[in-house]
């Protein structure tokens, strides 16, 4: 009589079968979180670049500004005797208010290619609203080194005659507002003005 053997089946490939499963299961579950937290910072990116508008400083009409000046004048004082009226709104000039900002400490350069030096104060005027002159006020060391810097490459040419100067005053904005891109994103800084300007 025959023998019959039974052959018994091999639990090695069933455990292989069930290793092979939950090793796909995690690198599929693995896939799947990596690709929404891809898809989520690419939303979230978009949205921060669709909704850029409203975190920028917005101009600021004159007749708005005068708005809140009377407003502010009246809360200080009583209707009746001694209440003041507010300014009517002018005709004609700039659209916009000015806010104008003066920088603390004067500037003192070597002027290019020269044994002259000059020695300037500085204040900027925006038409944005008071954010513009909180990030130059945040930014001021950036701002005071990009203006010595501008300074440095100015000439005795430049400084001698009123054209010149008008090209320094622009080359100040230019290095101004370029500051308060990169740090912030947005310029905004219209006219810089010279309140002192000595060379020697």
């Amino acid at each position: 009589m025959a023998d019959i053997v039974e052959e018994k089946p091999k639990k090695k490939g069933k455990l292989v079968k069930l290793l092979g499963i939950a090793i796909a299961l995690i690198v599929l579950v693995g896939a799947g979180a990596a690709a929404g937290m891809f898809f989520a910072d690419r939303m979230g990116t978009a949205k921060a670049q669709a909704e850029p508008a409203d975190n920028l400083p917005r101009l600021v009409p004159k007749s708005e500004e005068k708005r809140v000046s009377a407003a502010e004048g009246s809360g200080s004082e009583t209707s009746g005797e001694g209440a003041k009226e507010a300014t009517p709104p002018g005709e004609g000039g700039a659209k916009y208010a000015s806010t104008y900002y003066e920088l603390d400490k004067d500037f003192t350069s070597n002027l290019q290619d020269s044994v002259h030096y000059i020695q300037i104060g500085v204040a900027v005027s925006t038409p944005y609203d008071q954010r513009v002159i909180d990030n130059l006020k945040t930014h001021e060391i950036a701002v005071r080194s990009a203006i010595l810097m501008a300074l440095g490459d100015t000439t005795e040419d430049e400084v001698f005659t009123s054209d010149g100067k008008k090209q320094l005053q622009k080359r100040l904005v230019d290095a101004i507002n370029k500051v308060l891109i990169q740090k912030e994103g947005f310029g905004g800084i219209s006219n810089v003005y010279f309140t002192s300007f000595v060379v020697q």
